[in-house]
């Protein structure tokens, strides 16, 4: 083969692979624009008011990923199935950002954490690499942390809305879960680089917890706490 038929075909392979890139990244956009959406949405949980629509809320979210489910079907559809990690770039990010959605309305709905197979069935993918386009453990942990943020944020605005005894359960779940990842050996540098921040997420929440002890608030929390959350 001549040296120009050489690189002919090599352009042909490349322009082959900038075309399926092309098209991943229009789902990708269509997926970040209704993550965006469902973002906007919880993040109303945050007012003063909007502790009494969680409900409404969540219901509302769920819906949302609906349309997730069906984005994603679509993006399955524009790769070589057995090419998941030559592409995983491009999706990486929103699916982190979608583990976590799926993970805080899991967290409104029954203040557990989500698991991993429970979010595929939320995202309509797999839990198993061997079965297509999954969700990669690293990702969902990776979700999961974007979680205990939103709840050291949560914490605060329920004193501030008068709900004292939220804080006080977020603060035992963000414990549990912290101990979950300390049994974990991360290689991933990232990953361990975003769970350093999940001990000043622990730390601000003891803050919160603590302030209420020193306003007298958490007894009221404790009486409550056997009532409705």
């Amino acid at each position: 083969m001549a040296v120009s038929e050489m690189f002919i075909t090599l352009q042909g392979v490349l322009t082959a692979d900038q075309d399926i890139r092309e098209e991943i990244r229009k789902v990708v956009q269509t997926l970040e624009q209704t993550a965006r959406e469902i973002l906007t949405l919880l993040q109303g949980v945050h007012q003063g008011a909007g502790f009494q629509d969680i409900p409404k809320k969540c219901l509302k979210a769920r819906e949302h990923f609906g349309a997730v489910k069906t984005q994603l079907a679509s993006l399955k559809t524009k790769f070589p199935a057995d090419q998941y990690y030559r592409f995983h770039e491009h999706w990486r990010f929103v699916l982190q950002r979608l583990v976590f959605l799926a993970a805080f309305v899991v967290y409104l709905e029954t203040e557990t954490l989500v698991t991993r197979e429970a979010v595929t069935e939320i995202l309509g993918i797999e839990a198993d690499r061997e079965r297509g386009f999954h969700l990669d453990i690293e990702d969902y942990l990776s979700g999961v942390l974007t979680l205990a943020s939103e709840l050291s944020r949560l914490a605060v605005n329920s004193v501030t809305a008068g709900d004292y005894s939220r804080p006080l359960r977020i603060s035992t779940f963000i414990n549990e879960l912290d101990s979950g990842f300390r049994l974990l050996n991360l290689k991933n540098d990232s990953l361990r680089k975003r769970y350093d921040g999940l001990k000043y997420d622990v730390k601000k929440i003891e803050e919160v917890v603590y302030d209420l002890s020193i306003r007298g608030l958490n007894k009221e929390a404790a009486s409550d706490a056997g009532g409705e959350k």
